[in-house]
């Protein structure tokens, strides 16, 4: 069955993860989007639930402990917009940060604090980035 998970959508979830009123965003050191600035997550793995997942994934990415409050939407990332690097489903979630300093591992090459309201300002994001941004802030009571 492993065959099929290249033409079928992967599932990934992410994390808009704020700290007294700021917002992490992290830039992808490889394919694909190589370069933008996005939130933390990845890859949910078969038979882990999407909480387990977005722990794992910035656990792993990060090294920030995190409480995650609620979901914020979805986004697609479609094979024609990922130069053919697949297909995802998206699932943003607003998170608060717990514990623990920002410590990248080699998927990533730079982490910024921002101010939700000026976060996306000058830098290369995701599609639909400043959106989920407001999202998540409002869901945070910002």
């Amino acid at each position: 069955m492993a065959h099929l998970s290249h033409t079928g959508p992967r599932l990934a979830v992410s994390a808009g993860i704020f700290r007294d009123g700021k917002i992490l965003l992290v830039r992808r050191a490889r394919e694909p989007a190589k370069g933008v600035y996005t939130f933390p997550g990845g890859r949910v793995e078969f038979g882990e639930s999407l909480t387990e997942a977005l722990t794992r994934e910035i656990r792993e990415e990060t090294g920030l402990v995190i409480e995650i409050v609620g979901l914020v939407g979805y986004r697609e990332a479609l094979p024609a917009r990922t130069g053919g690097h697949g297909h995802f489903v998206i699932l943003p979630f607003a998170a608060r940060w717990v514990a623990n300093e920002v410590a990248l591992n080699d998927e990533l090459d730079d982490a910024r604090w921002l101010s939700p309201s000026t976060a996306v300002d000058g830098l290369r994001v995701t599609q639909g980035l400043d959106e989920t941004i407001r999202t998540a802030a409002a869901m945070m009571g910002l």
